[in-house]
């Protein structure tokens, strides 16, 4: 039978609000850092990027926490079709820390939420027989009306011949037995607990725990009594995880010493949080055993899930991606503090985007400088900048139209508003670090640069322009790349995407190796942005020039924005036209070409601001066409066109009237 998904995760489904103080108590925790949470949602995020086809089953509330529960796992791939909004219940959230190696305390705030409401008309026979396999976690065994929707839901797997696997995920909290500020307490014997859990682990395909999971689940604090208690019960697959250790599996009759099972060692690393490593071993092993892999494989693959993510802050952010997972397999690391490897954490990071941007169409009106110069000409003040930023906000807007992939470029000093109204609209934003026409470079935050980024949303990208040449006095050139790095490091603490517009200097010639070489003393120097916004090259061995040094130092670099620097449609043509056939090209990032001599006309009162409006949307629409137009149909990012032209009158494209 062809089945259309690989998984089926149901259960708790959370968010997680993690102290950022790491070593301090929780009452200490001066910030949190928000995070999907739940056992199976972590679960469902680690096998989607391992490769899986996964949906979630479970409920969230009606409010922002499940907006955001949903988004993130869609976001992460993972199908949402049976996440179901309850009306009447909020989503569950829970505070956790980080006191040292073996302390993370938690309080789970889950009275009444919404994933323990889950109903039978929230799914039926058909979802479960649409997978491989069916994942629940023991904390939905814990009341009786979602253990009767679990039996409900093992039953349609069963009969559809569903794998059915169970993640003991013992936290006595949930089941009332501790007291409710006691959420780390791992282990409280209770006769009732076990004999539920038995009831389930009969009907189980896999079973996983850590040994104190076997203990209540098998109704005894010996780890190998535990285990054949839960044989006499079950042909399941059995799986006791054990910390450092790895951990070891019983797929037939149970041997006289624990360590007679199939093993799989554990990987030598600093534990820094182990609150994410049970789920990212569960979806390590799930990757093996539904794709009927050897036990060993399985192992290997759920240990060095587990250990990632046992080196970072977190748990569904730090589940690894495939790739991740398949280059520690292969390299490993020099560092038992994984999270201080350079290599594996940017490989991390840019392995695991939630979102990809093809063929970007960006409109940037980040000038600051520009716009200033032009409202001095015209006895204009700033809240006349801010008032067209406003405009070409709107223009942009109807330009775009319905064509996914465009976004804008502003600031903050004038286009506040701007940025408030554009986020969370789907759009690509980047906002400016840089201080405007400085060289050596300088941050408009100065020495605050981290605590500035750490106010914005996570969606905007950090775009910073340096006027670099790779001939500049040395002395420039290092301390130069030491505020990129700078700037890098802020980007990846405060987890944003870094994108570096390079200018030459007007005083240094360019040739066609220029823009190369500065892309490869910016990577030696160990900065990697995410994107780059570079003159267009004049050349196609300029372009293969560019090209090779990003495969070579990132093949994961999202790609170049193409500026336009005032150019007209004539040679804005040409450059999108001799881009299109290079990948490494991913769009256009122009702003004054569009909008320069409406601003004059503007700030002089020879236009009004729809007429502004106007012909800024007709101009971008009209440079969306020709990129377009050049690259071809691309069913990555093609959706029903981008709405054409703009309303009204304005200019035929970017030609002036």
């Amino acid at each position: 039978m062809k089945r259309g998904r690989d998984l089926i995760c149901m259960g708790r489904a959370a968010v997680d609000l993690y102290g950022e103080q790491i070593g301090g108590r929780l009452e200490d925790m001066l910030s949190f850092r928000k995070y999907l949470g739940g056992s199976p949602t972590n679960t469902a995020v680690g096998t989607a990027r391992l490769g899986m086809k996964v949906a979630m089953l479970t409920r969230v509330g009606d409010e922002h926490l499940g907006r955001f529960v949903r988004e993130t796992l869609a976001a992460e791939g993972v199908d949402v079709s049976h996440v179901k909004t309850d009306p009447k219940r909020l989503t569950g959230l829970v505070f956790l820390g980080i006191r040292d190696s073996r302390t993370f305390p938690q309080i789970f705030y889950r009275d009444n939420c919404a994933d323990m409401a889950i109903a039978e008309e929230d799914f039926d026979a058909d979802f479960l027989a649409s997978a491989t396999a069916f994942l629940l976690s023991g904390t939905h065994l814990s009341q009786p009306s979602t253990y009767e929707i679990c039996l409900r839901a093992v039953a349609f797997a069963r009969s559809a011949g569903t794998r059915v696997a169970l993640d003991i995920d013992y936290r006595p909290v949930l089941w009332g037995l501790a007291r409710p500020g006691m959420g780390e307490e791992r282990f409280v014997p209770s006769p009732e607990t076990s004999k539920r859990l038995q009831s389930m682990i009969r009907l189980c395909d896999l079973v996983v725990g850590t040994e104190e999971e076997m203990h209540i689940a098998g109704e005894s604090t010996d780890t190998l009594a535990a285990v054949r208690r839960l044989r006499e019960l079950t042909a399941a697959t059995l799986v006791v995880k054990r910390g450092s250790m790895g951990c070891v599996v019983f797929d037939a009759e149970i041997p006289g010493r624990l360590e007679e099972g199939i093993k799989g060692p554990g990987f030598p690393v600093d534990i820094f949080n182990v609150l994410g490593a049970g789920d990212a071993f569960m979806s390590g092993f799930l990757r093996g055993w539904i794709r009927g892999e050897p036990l060993p494989r399985c192992c290997t693959y759920a240990n060095a899930c587990g250990a990632l993510v046992v080196s970072r802050h977190g748990c569904a952010p730090a589940m690894p991606s495939w790739e991740e997972l398949q280059f520690f397999l292969a390299h490993g690391s020099p560092a038992r503090r994984l999270r201080e490897d350079a290599r594996l954490e940017h490989l991390h990071r840019v392995s695991t985007r939630a979102r990809q941007w093809p063929d970007l169409a960006v409109l940037a009106f980040d000038h600051r400088a520009q716009l200033e110069d032009a409202a001095r000409r015209h006895a204009s003040g700033h809240d006349r900048i801010n008032l067209f930023k406003r405009l070409i906000a709107e223009g942009a807007r109807i330009g775009a139209g319905h064509r996914p992939n465009t976004g804008i470029i502003v600031d903050s000093q004038f286009g506040d508003d701007v940025l408030s109204s554009m986020t969370g609209q789907g759009r690509w934003i980047a906002r400016p670090v840089e201080a405007a026409r400085s060289r050596p470079l300088r941050f408009d935050a100065g020495v605050h640069l981290n605590s500035a980024m750490r106010a914005w949303p996570g969606e905007h990208v950090a775009k910073c322009l340096v006027i670099y040449h790779p001939r500049d006095p040395a002395a420039l050139r290092e301390l130069q790349l030491a505020r990129l790095a700078e700037l890098q490091f802020a980007c990846v603490d405060t987890t944003h995407e870094l994108l570096i517009e390079i200018i030459p200097p007007p005083d240094l010639p360019r040739d066609g190796t220029t823009l190369a070489e500065s892309l490869e003393q910016i990577y030696q120097a160990g900065v990697f942005p995410d994107w780059w916004k570079l003159q267009p090259p004049a050349s196609d061995e300029e372009w293969e020039k560019l090209s090779g040094v990003v495969e070579h130092h990132d093949p994961h670099c999202r790609g170049i924005l193409l500026l336009g620097q005032e150019a007209g449609e004539e040679t804005l043509r040409r450059n999108f036209q001799r881009a299109a056939p290079f990948n490494v090209c991913q769009g256009f990032a122009v702003g004054r070409s569009i909008f320069s001599d409406v601003a004059e006309r503007w700030f002089g009162g020879a236009l009004r601001d729809s007429e502004a409006v106007a012909m800024i949307a007709a101009r971008y629409a009209r440079l969306i066409d020709l990129w377009d137009g050049f690259r071809g149909p691309n069913p990555r990012n093609r959706a029903n066109g981008h709405g054409g032209q703009a309303p009204g009158g304005g200019t035929d494209g970017l030609g002036r009237k």
